[in-house]
């Protein structure tokens, strides 16, 4: 067989019968990611001892479980609040889940409170994407073309510099793809999906409001 034949948990357990992942590793990766020990352990080893590519191990696995859970009802949660320095923003933020257990959680209660503080310093309009307006989208990609256009290149061209221009004004408007303030190698999406995750539970941002003096 070949080895691109050989499944990626075999490579993982021949990759750690030549080389030892070491405790002091796996601490580390836990610290930065704050997943479980056993899951860290295991994407270093899938990793090859790589941390850089066993944090897109632990994010893969986090998406893939938040893809699991995203249909399951969230009826607990908690308003979390933040005041930026000198009071002139506030935002208020309700993060749901599906237990009073993981609501009560100090990790939890520290997630609310970051996401309050992301939305305080990047401002979003949105939550998902998907919950952009058909005509705000219309009108979005009209100035979008018309920029493009200016450009003066093949119709073709054109509508890839619009499409990738549609994903910096996602990236730039919702919540879920702008990037984490205190870690800006993830989303939001990325941030919540560790969380999932973590706690075996569907967790999401149902509202916020952003307040700031003058506006």
């Amino acid at each position: 067989m070949a080895d691109g034949d050989v499944p990626a948990r075999v490579q993982a357990r021949e990759f750690s019968r030549t080389m030892k992942i070491t405790a002091e590793q796996v601490k580390k990766l836990r610290d930065q990611t704050g997943a479980p020990m056993m899951e860290c352990k295991r994407a270093l080893e899938e990793a090859k001892g790589n941390t850089e590519d066993a944090h897109t191990v632990l994010r893969k696995r986090g998406q893939a479980a938040a893809a699991k859970r995203a249909g399951r009802v969230t009826t607990e949660g908690l308003v979390g609040s933040y005041i930026h320095a000198g009071g002139k923003i506030g935002v208020i933020v309700e993060v749901n889940c599906e237990s009073d257990f993981v609501a009560r959680n100090a990790e939890f209660q520290g997630l609310v409170h970051d996401l309050a503080m992301h939305v305080a310093a990047t401002a979003p309009r949105f939550i998902r994407k998907e919950e952009i307006s058909e005509e705000i989208l219309v009108k979005e990609q009209e100035v979008l073309r018309a920029q493009a256009e200016k450009s003066g290149k093949p119709a073709a061209v054109v509508e890839r510099m619009v499409e990738g221009r549609l994903g910096k004004f996602y990236e730039e408007s919702c919540l879920y793809e702008q990037h984490f303030v205190r870690d800006p190698a993830q989303t939001i999406a990325e941030l919540i999906a560790s969380k999932v995750a973590k706690f075996g539970e569907n967790i999401n941002v149902s509202r916020f409001s952003r307040f700031k003096i003058g506006e």
